[in-house]
């Protein structure tokens, strides 16, 4: 039996699903019922229950979205760095494996390979002209963050967005207790339409932010970490996208096309406008190269490059008709 931590979330839900789908049984908790941040009775439960394993899909993501964690750092620490750290203590105490929900927002920028072959970390992707032709006209330079990489956008390497600052501070939390997976996800998004649904968001913003990212089709995501722990993969740190990435205006551009929405989307003029009404969230791509190495990764349909799934199925899901947008991946 697994113990899944926030099922009724946006990600914990989809974890829901696919144990569902295979006939794994689970039990989800919710903190409007239980409270699991409280160490005695995690460990109560988990010595009462005695799952083969746990998943973490609780946390702070602030609502309307990461912005608003700005104004409620209380409640962001809380929830994505005392949280896993009190999971981790209790998993480690009742001998339960877990994995745990993080994300690829603790990273800024991409590394950019060299003239001489060697790649240098460029935090800012679109703000110098010439990064940015690098990104538009010659993808081959870019690669991805890697798990072993030190993240550069955390309270240790400010500035950073609080939400940020957070989640890597939680990945500290729990390096070394217990066995447990990191499964990093990036801008989650899927065929149905949610307020955390990258798809759904950048369709109702007033204004769009210019930039490069990975992400993660959350379908994908879910059964690539639970294929992780169904194969026994070495616990640690897993970066989980799709491979590949893109650009919001040529999300935009699709979404364009394909589905007329009626109306123009506007970007924001610059940095400096962006910034003053909004944290500072710039671009991060993350390599999938340790989950693409471990498991099944290679047969699923939705691991694909980012323009076969904002094009090739011309915008529709793989499960119904309902429209969908883009995706912003990495290789």
């Amino acid at each position: 039996m697994v113990l899944l931590l926030g099922h009724t979330g946006y990600v914990g839900s989809e974890f829901a699903r696919e144990l569902g789908r295979r006939g794994i049984p689970f039990e989800g908790l919710s903190r409007r019922t239980f409270d699991y941040s409280n160490f005695e009775r995690l460990y109560g439960r988990l010595r009462e229950r005695r799952p083969t394993f746990l998943i973490n899909a609780a946390g702070s993501t602030g609502k309307p979205n990461v912005d608003a964690c700005e104004a409620a750092p209380a409640d962001t620490l809380a929830g994505n760095t005392l949280l896993p750290q009190t999971i981790a203590h209790a998993c480690a105490a009742a001998e339960v494996p877990w994995g745990h929900v993080s994300s690829g927002c603790i990273y800024t920028g991409a590394r950019i390979r060299q003239l001489d072959g060697s790649f240098e970390i460029e935090p800012e992707l679109m703000t110098r002209p010439e990064i940015r032709s690098i990104v538009e006209n010659d993808s081959d330079r870019v690669a991805g963050f890697r798990e072993t990489d030190e993240p550069n956008f955390s309270f240790r390497r400010r500035p950073c967005s609080f939400y940020s600052g957070s989640k890597a501070l939680g990945e500290e939390a729990i390096c070394g207790l217990g066995r447990s997976y990191l499964w990093r996800l990036r801008i989650p998004f899927n065929e149905r339409d949610n307020a955390r649904n990258y798809l759904s968001r950048v369709q109702r913003y007033a204004r769009v932010y210019e930039n490069a990212n990975s992400i993660s089709h959350l379908g994908d995501y879910v059964r690539a970490c639970l294929d992780l722990w169904d194969i026994r993969a070495p616990f640690g740190i897993y970066n989980v996208t799709n491979p590949g990435f893109v650009t919001t205006r040529q999300v935009i551009g699709a979404i364009e096309r394909e589905l007329r929405p009626g109306r123009r989307f506007e970007f924001w003029s610059g940095d400096a406008e962006f910034y003053r009404v909004a944290a500072k969230t710039p671009g991060r791509i993350a390599s999938w190269t340790r989950a693409s190495c471990w498991g099944r990764a290679w047969s699923y349909a939705g691991w694909k490059m980012p323009w076969q799934m904002l094009c090739g199925a011309g915008f529709r899901s793989r499960h119904d008709s309902s429209p969908v947008a883009g995706a912003i991946v990495v290789g």
